[in-house]
């Protein structure tokens, strides 16, 4: 349960889990970043191309 106490041997276990894993870095968050920049970039680039183009030089 959450309110019951731990012995330290499992604390120290879970410590150690959580040191690996920060230690790791924030290798998800700069794929969704990088998607989701690539994503933002695409529709720019789709709509500059399809329609500031298309539409010509103003006069």
């Amino acid at each position: 349960m959450i309110n019951t106490d731990t012995p330290d041997g499992d604390t120290a276990v879970r410590d150690q889990k959580v040191d690996d894993i920060v230690a790791s870095g924030p290798s998800g968050a700069i794929v969704v970043a990088g998607i989701a920049t690539a994503v933002v970039i695409a529709m720019w680039l789709l709509f500059y191309f399809l329609v500031f183009l298309p539409r010509g030089a103003m006069p």
